[in-house]
């Protein structure tokens, strides 16, 4: 059986970013002495299966460098794995994903953007869900997980693709 290498995913590392495990350690000793203002990490990948649960490790990486509480960090945790999946879903074709995650003034946002300018369905809560239906829940999932965490899901197009973000009080 032939073995697949993991796919390459590039990091664009900025001031308090927290790229990896090490890096999370020596953030959460700094993060003693300064207060928790504001870092990003971000990261550009291919668009296959492979990519989702590597994305999601260094989302987690960069989240428990910042000390995120644990409901906070299962919203942004599934909206990745979610906003990934939906692109290599449906745009992979595209050939481009990038995965931002920032803290901001008190908010995280995570930021899935990929080249294909066709439009999710944004979710609407419905009296009646197609229980043989094997897509369609995840976004509206994000979108009530971010309501309920006081934040939202929103989508932002230009004319190099899309953006779908989720936004949430940092505490």
């Amino acid at each position: 059986m032939p073995t697949s290498t993991p796919p390459a995913i590039q990091p664009a590392i900025r001031p308090g970013a927290v790229p990896d495990a090490a890096a999370a350690d020596a953030a959460a000793t700094a993060s003693a002495a300064a207060p928790r203002a504001r870092g990003f990490g971000r990261w550009a990948a291919e668009p296959i299966a492979e990519t989702v649960p590597l994305i999601r490790s260094r989302v987690r990486s960069v989240l428990d460098g910042w000390e995120i509480c644990a409901d906070i960090a299962d919203v942004l945790l599934l909206a990745a794995s979610e906003l990934v999946g939906n692109v290599v879903l449906h745009a992979a074709g595209a050939g481009r994903l990038r995965v931002e995650v920032s803290l901001r003034s008190g908010w995280l946002q995570l930021e899935v953007t990929d080249g294909s300018p066709s439009l999710p369905r944004l979710p609407q809560p419905r009296g009646e869900v197609d229980q043989d239906s094997e897509d369609g829940r995840g976004l509206l999932i994000v979108h009530l997980m971010a309501a309920e965490a006081g934040g939202r899901l929103s989508v932002q197009a230009d004319e190099f693709g899309k953006s779908v973000r989720v936004r949430v009080p940092a505490a």
